[in-house]
């Protein structure tokens, strides 16, 4: 990792530490690293995504990053647009780099105050649609998904990350 997104991590994990301090208890630490996810769970992992959103017929980006922030796989439905690869790719660097789905960071943005320097994070997606992957208690890695409406794109990023506990 670079310099600079080693001081974004640290910055983001001391805003995120700040913002949780206000309420009456800590909240738990984000489960730790694992070894990377393989290729076969990463297509469980698209394969569950895409039934959601085919059922609901939403056009949607679905990328899946490892535990080290590399792609593994990424999908574009029929229809969507392009500027969702880019988006869906964002969504799930930020959930693997933060160790959380990316709808914390839209709920403290949400909330407005001090917490609007969030939108400065490098790396920080502030739109529900990335979650991070756990097999076995540990991050295997991140799902991002764009293309619809960011409770759209948490419902499907949330199936596929399912797919695989």
């Amino acid at each position: 990792m670079t310099t600079r997104r080693l001081l974004s991590l640290a910055i983001g994990g001391a805003l995120l530490l700040a913002a949780g301090s206000a309420g009456a208890q800590a909240p738990a630490p984000p489960p730790p690293y694992g070894a990377p996810i393989t290729l076969e769970q990463a297509k469980k992992v698209v394969a569950a995504a895409e039934a959601e959103a085919k059922k609901n017929s939403w056009g949607m980006v679905i990328t899946v990053l490892d535990s080290g922030g590399h792609v593994v796989m990424t999908e574009r439905l029929d229809g969507t647009q392009i500027g969702s690869i880019d988006v869906a790719r964002d969504k799930a660097y930020s959930a693997v780099a933060f160790r959380r789905p990316t709808k914390v960071f839209e709920d403290l943005v949400a909330q407005g105050g001090a917490n609007l320097r969030l939108l400065r994070l490098r790396g920080a997606a502030p739109v529900e649609g990335g979650i991070p992957i756990v097999v076995d208690g540990k991050i295997v890695g991140a799902i991002g998904v764009s293309g619809g409406t960011a409770q759209q794109d948490g419902q499907v990023a949330k199936a596929g990350a399912d797919a695989v506990k």
